[in-house]
């Protein structure tokens, strides 16, 4: 809810995009380009490509999602957009391996899906705290719940996307 006398705004959707951008390979532009590319309509070329292991992992969950991504050079991705309603469930849970931007960046785009994910790491991923992404996601009307109270978790644990809403649940603390 809003406060009394805040501001509203409607926000209506542009026009289309289309262009050509050089930028230096960097791993949190690499992530979200993969990310944007997979669910834009049509192929997505990205040059200068960041192919270490944090951008390799969430290449691996594209594909996990239905995303099609060729490689045709070290440093070139080709991703087949599936558009905004096209991923689909992974059979298995999305490792992002040690890679936060992932974590965080592939929970906001979960949490519009209507199908359940799980996303996973590695045990230093799995500490990390979650909430600086979780509130957010809460204010805009995702459902999350977190089962520990300091919003981390074990190396054990699971992150579960749930619908059209987030539903994340972290175990309590041993």
């Amino acid at each position: 809810m809003s406060a009394p006398g805040a501001l509203r705004f409607r926000v209506a959707a542009g026009g289309s995009l289309a262009g050509t951008l050089d930028i230096p390979g960097d791993k949190s532009i690499s992530h979200r380009a993969l990310m944007l590319g997979s669910i834009a309509e049509g192929s997505t070329d990205i040059s200068g490509f960041l192919a270490g292991e944090d951008c390799l992992a969430t290449a691996r969950a594209l594909t996990a999602l239905g995303v099609r991504i060729e490689w045709p050079g070290a440093t070139e991705v080709r991703v087949h957009g599936v558009g905004m309603e096209g991923l689909r469930g992974a059979a298995a849970p999305l490792d992002m391996g040690n890679a936060g931007t992932a974590m965080r960046l592939m929970m906001g785009l979960l949490s519009g899906q209507p199908f359940a994910s799980t996303l996973i790491g590695d045990a230093s991923l799995m500490r990390r705290p979650m909430e600086r992404v979780a509130a957010p996601l809460r204010a805009m009307g995702a459902r999350i719940d977190t089962q520990s109270a300091s919003r981390r978790c074990e190396s054990t644990a699971v992150l579960h996307c749930t619908a059209s809403t987030t539903r994340c649940r972290w175990p309590a603390r041993r």
